[in-house]
Formats: C-alpha cells, structure tokens, sequence
C-alpha cells in the first residue's frame, strides 16, 4: 500500500482514459508537438528552420528523457526551459530553433486548452451514453402510472417514465453547453511575451502578415480553427471559469437525478443495482443502501464547489499575467474533469441497470388515488342530476374521516367505500372503480415521453452511433 497521499479520483473513481489525460506524459509530450508546430509554422513562412531539424524533433516527440528534465529543473528552478533543454540534449541539430520566439505560457496555456478539449469531448461521450440509457428507461416505462410528488408529498400522477425525461432535460441543458464551448473553443495562439508578439515580428523582420499568419497556422496544426485575437501572457482565465461551469452544471444535474433515486428506493419504488455479494451496511446485513446513487451527490458537491476557483482566479489576474494561477490550476482543472468523469461513468452503470418494482408503485397510486379521483367522481354525480356544491362538501368530509383512518389508525384508505354508500352521489361500486384506472390521471405523460425523446435525444444519438456502447463496471 501507498505510504503518500494518494488522490481517490485516480485510485478509485475516474476512468483510465482520463487520468492518462492528465497525466504529466501526457503534458509534456504535448508541449514537444507544440514546439514542432511552431517550428514546422515558423519554417513555411520563411525562417531558416530545415526538416532535418524538424524531423529529429519528431523522433524524439514521445520519447522524453525525464532523467535530464528533472536534474535541470532542480538547476533552474523552471520547467519550460528544463524540457527545452532536455528536448536539446536529444535534438543537439534542431536545439538553437526549438522555442525560438515563444514564452513558457506557449507550450503551458496552449497545452491547457488542447488538453481541455480533449477532455471535454470525453465527457460529450459519456453524456450521450447516459443520454442512450435513460431513454431507452423512459420509453419502457412510459407508460407506468407513478405518485407525482411536489415538495415530496403526494401529487397528481405521472409516468415512471416521464420522470426521467426531467432527468435528461437538465441534461440535454448541459449537453448543449458542450457543444457550444467545443465549437467555440480558441487556442491561445502565438502571441509572446505580453501578448504583443514583439519576439515574432522581430523574428520576421517587422513582417506583420506574417506573425499573424503564424499564429493561426500553429492553431490550424494543432486542431484548432481559432486563436484568442488578443491576450496578455496567458489567454483569459474566463474560459476556465466557463469549463469548469459546465463541468458543474453536469454536477447539478446528476446529482438532482441521483436524489430522486435515493428517495425512490427509500420508497422501494426504485433501486439502484445491487450486486449478489455486495454489503449493504457493516452492521445491518439486510440493509441495500443506494451507495452509487451517495457516491454521485458526494462528488458533485465536489465539483460545484470547484466552481469557485476559476471565478476567483479570472478575477484576481493582473494586468498581463500573474502567477498565483498556476497552483490553483493546477489542482481544480484536473480534479473537476476527473469528477466528472467519474460521475458520468456511476450514472451510466445505475441508469444500466436499474430495478422497477412495479407493485409496489401500484400500491402507492392506489392508496392516494381516490383522493386525486374526487373531480371525476363529482363531475359524475352531477351528471345523474347531482348538486356539485353539496358533493364538495360531502366529498370533503369523506376526505378528512379517511385521512384520519390511513394516518391515525394506519387502517386503507376506505374514501371510495365512503362514497359508495353515501346515497347523495347516486354512484354504484362498479361506477366508482371504473374511475379508478390510474392511466386516467396520468394526462399526457406517455405521449410527453416519446416526443421528448424522439424529437430531442434520439437526433444527438443517431448523430453519434459511433460513440455509444459504453458499459462501467465500477472499481469500487
């Protein structure tokens, strides 16, 4: 076992792709191919850069001798010009052009940006793999009758399946925020020191053209059809602040969704899914504690939290450039994807697996129905030449007697037999259970569900056939 502090969202929640993202590997390689671009950018617009030098950078664009890296930084105490020379060491032809005109932000911030977009393109993914299983939940049971709940008391009815497309409303929300950032997204760009590209145009003679033309030709290598058209040393804390949002919205999203499912299976409507040999509790052997379902609301409580650094340190920026954001960004960027990730991939294993008990929400309806039935019974009565005044009233004491049998005698709800005899309504047994069906009050709950997710999901997953079949089996 590990005698350090070990991150739990590497050990035991996010998943390999996304913490191999994050990885220092994965950082550092990126900055090789961002001094290749530069060099392969700054030799087509006419600096005497040749391809043997830009070849041996290629050679050595994976392979990095940390080795050399680590004993130069502890010499310097930098680590942009502690790769730079390692790449140097292994590069002694292309050495005197690699980082020719660039400062540390270029390879760090530009870096930073690549590595997000990569990132958030891995949360699109499992977005819409989430997406694919809560609809394919929805349409099942679409046309389940469930208690409608406001302030989580017993409302008018709803569908099972209707519930979650409340679920994938606050998801199609954020799923549309990633596409809008995606699209949107600039990479920093090549732009010096504070911004001005003074190194650069010095580099091609006072050549402005040709400094514009380099900045978007890295970005356009790199991926990227924009750059920032202006920035200091680094490139807009606020874009930072605007991920992670999004990156939080998921949060919120979930982990409304994950509540619902904890109350559900409170009610043992709803469960999450239980393995054969998983331990509910430690102490009380029959308990099935929704853990899944407490493990999302734990980390996106975490990542709203996270929210608030990006919004403090875009705030707190000086001028051109200050270096209280390194540390901070260090730690919120990775972790609030890495939670994320996370939460994605829990979701995505609760929603594929989650266990309907169907009588026991039946039992449910049926013990609040009657209540809800009082309408339709009236408006029948009157019907057969009732008076509607004299039936609320008649209806509102029935209501109060048997509220006081269920709640204070813990006796069936018995308003149905009330009214029954009560030959002021002129209704038979029979009449009454007719108005019973619980697909009467559902309105139109079922219909809602389809065209939600025929018109509005179904559109983004045949778009993105390719992306979806994503199974979680959880690490822990």
């Amino acid at each position: 076992m590990a005698k350090v502090y070990e991150n739990p969202l590497i050990t035991r929640y996010a998943s390999k792709e996304m913490t191999e993202l994050f990885s220092s590997d994965e950082k550092f390689k990126t900055w090789r191919k961002l001094w290749i671009a530069l060099a392969e950018a700054e030799k087509e617009l006419g600096l005497k850069i040749s391809q043997e030098q830009i070849e041996e950078m290629k050679k050595y664009c994976d392979n990095i001798n940390y080795d050399v890296a680590k004993k130069r930084e502890k010499e310097t105490r930098h680590d942009v010009m502690s790769h730079v020379y390692a790449f140097g060491v292994q590069c002694p032809k292309a050495k005197p052009i690699i980082h020719l005109g660039a400062t540390s932000a270029y390879v760090g911030d530009n870096t930073d940006i690549i590595i997000m977009k990569r990132a958030m393109n891995i949360i699109r993914k499992k977005m819409i793999n989430l997406l694919n299983k809560i609809s394919k939940f929805a349409i099942e049971y679409k046309e389940l009758p469930t208690l409608g709940f406001t302030h989580f008391q017993p409302a008018q009815l709803t569908t099972v399946g209707k519930r979650a497309t409340l679920w994938m409303m606050d998801l199609l929300m954020d799923y549309e925020d990633i596409e809008n950032v995606l699209s949107g997204i600039k990479m920093r760009g090549v732009k010096g020191t504070t911004g001005t590209q003074a190194s650069f145009l010095k580099l091609f003679d006072g050549d402005h053209e040709k400094v514009k033309k380099l900045d978007k030709l890295v970005a356009k290598k790199l991926g990227f059809e924009k750059t920032f058209p202006v920035t200091g040393q680094t490139y807009s804390r606020k874009l930072d602040y605007k991920v992670i949002s999004i990156l939080s919205a998921i949060a919120q999203s979930t982990h409304k969704m994950t509540n619902d499912i904890r109350l559900l299976q409170h009610l043992k409507e709803v469960e999450e899914p239980f393995e054969s040999t998983q331990i509910g509790s430690s102490a009380m052997a029959y308990k099935r504690n929704p853990m899944r379902s407490e493990r999302v609301a734990s980390l996106s409580r975490h990542v709203i939290a996270l929210t608030m650094n990006p919004a403090m340190t875009t705030s707190t920026q000086w001028f051109e450039r200050t270096l209280d954001d390194s540390a901070n960004r260090r730690i919120s960027i990775p972790e609030a994807f890495l939670a994320v990730d996370a939460i994605l991939e829990i979701c995505i294993n609760i929603t594929s697996g989650l266990v309907v008990y169907e009588k026991v929400i039946h039992q449910h309806v049926m013990n609040e129905l009657p209540f809800m039935a009082t309408e339709n019974i009236i408006m029948e009565a009157v019907k057969k030449g009732g008076d509607r005044q004299e039936l609320h009233e008649k209806i509102r004491v029935h209501s109060m007697e048997a509220a006081k049998k269920v709640k204070q005698e813990g006796k069936e709800n018995d308003l149905l037999i009330r009214i029954a005899n009560d030959e002021t309504f002129g209704l038979t047994k029979e009449e009454i259970s007719s108005l019973m069906d619980p697909k009467l009050f559902i309105g139109r709950a079922s219909q809602q569900t389809v065209e939600f997710v025929e018109e509005y999901i179904q559109p983004i997953l045949d778009d993105n056939k390719e992306l979806l079949g994503i199974e979680v089996d959880l690490k822990v």
